[in-house]
């Protein structure tokens, strides 16, 4: 059984302020679940082979195909520096 003092301290990690009725309604909606999930491990599992989804998808990508672009002075005039062919950023990173 989840107490409220468990998800006061979840909430306080969070960085969530919650009142007094979702501290409650949030108690028992997690209880639930954490109940069903008890249910779940009752189950008998080892013949199961595991899987990431309950039906098989593939991602449909196109190729990358690399090409160069003819017109670099086209791609420099948008950036706002540059030196040689290459783009100038600040510095993020201290060399320490």
């Amino acid at each position: 059984m989840l107490e409220r003092s468990e998800v006061d301290k979840v909430a306080h990690l969070a960085r969530l302020t919650l009142t007094d009725a979702e501290a409650e309604q949030f108690t028992t909606q997690l209880g639930d679940i954490l109940d069903y999930f008890e249910q779940l491990s009752e189950l008998d599992v080892e013949a199961v082979e595991p899987t990431t989804r309950a039906i098989d998808v593939s991602n449909v990508t196109r190729t990358d195909d690399l090409s160069s672009y003819p017109d670099l002075e086209a791609i420099f005039a948008c950036a706002p520096d540059q030196e040689d062919d290459y783009f100038k950023v600040p510095q993020i990173m201290s060399e320490s």
